[in-house]
């Protein structure tokens, strides 16, 4: 039996990296996926790809920080596949601009996109996951969330959302919804990593204790994971999909420069 037969998931951000990668798997698992992004071009082939691969997927052009158009996906979401079971918020953006070169433009933008977007999900598809009998919400925030992170506003609204996710929990557990979050590292094959430098991918790289970026097919692993009924006593929870950068990468860097001090004084 797929791990989510009969289920309908709309996923945000869904026209390339991480969330390309979860609907092709929610796809393969049985589910219908509604998806959505700005990029329209990409977003219907995808659509059309999974279901010339016999899914049921239906994607929507969504501006996310538009209230109307998530009152707009929602009805479509329904009307095409009977209800609602599933939320991914993935849908984000990235400014890198420190505090003093952050323009207002910029900070409004990612404010918008990363945190108002994910609050307008969750308000909107929560009662019909709901009134489809309860399920999953899972918000893509970022190890930006969780420690500094030069971008001012990226790390302002993954903390945000990260909060978002805890009072969700509170409201949502009686509608037998669980809501979590995941909180990637450096994740390659991504449009936000292609956007860096590569001396960034190279400092990141080594601050990683796995000593490599990660994937978009793990953080679907995970998602997918969150989603299932696998995870049915998990909700409130922040995973670091990160290979051990919160975790260790202090203490790891601390290590290897130690070990260069006293090689150099030796």
């Amino acid at each position: 039996m797929p791990r989510l037969a009969n289920k309908v998931a709309l996923i945000t951000g869904a026209a390339g990296g991480q969330g390309t990668a979860e609907a092709e798997l929610f796809v393969r698992e049985g589910t219908a996926v509604v998806l959505t992004d700005i990029d329209a071009a990409a977003g219907e082939r995808l659509a059309k790809r999974l279901t010339e691969q016999g899914g049921k997927a239906l994607f929507r052009v969504q501006d996310v920080a538009s209230e109307q158009g998530w009152q707009e996906i929602v009805t479509a979401a329904v009307s095409a596949f009977g209800g609602l079971h599933i939320l991914v918020n993935n849908a984000g953006t990235i400014a890198r601009q420190g505090i003093v070169d952050t323009t207002l433009e910029a900070w409004n933008r990612t404010v918008a996109v990363n945190l108002t977007g994910a609050l307008l999900g969750m308000k909107h598809c929560a009662p019909a996951i709901r009134d489809s009998g309860g399920g999953s919400i899972v918000n893509i925030s970022s190890t930006a969330g969780l420690t500094a992170h030069d971008d001012a506003a990226y790390t302002a609204t993954k903390w945000g959302l990260r909060g978002l996710t805890k009072t969700a929990v509170l409201q949502f557990s009686p509608w037998n919804i669980r809501v979590n979050s995941i909180h990637p590292g450096q994740i390659a094959d991504t449009g936000f990593f292609r956007s860096g430098s590569e001396a960034f991918a190279h400092a990141a790289r080594a601050a990683i204790p796995m000593h490599r970026q990660g994937t978009p097919q793990e953080c679907a692993d995970l998602v997918l994971f969150l989603a299932s009924e696998e995870a049915s006593f998990i909700s409130g929870a922040e995973i670091a999909i990160d290979g051990g950068y919160i975790a260790a990468g202090l203490a790891g860097m601390r290590n290897r420069i130690r070990a260069e001090y006293s090689e150099r004084n030796s």
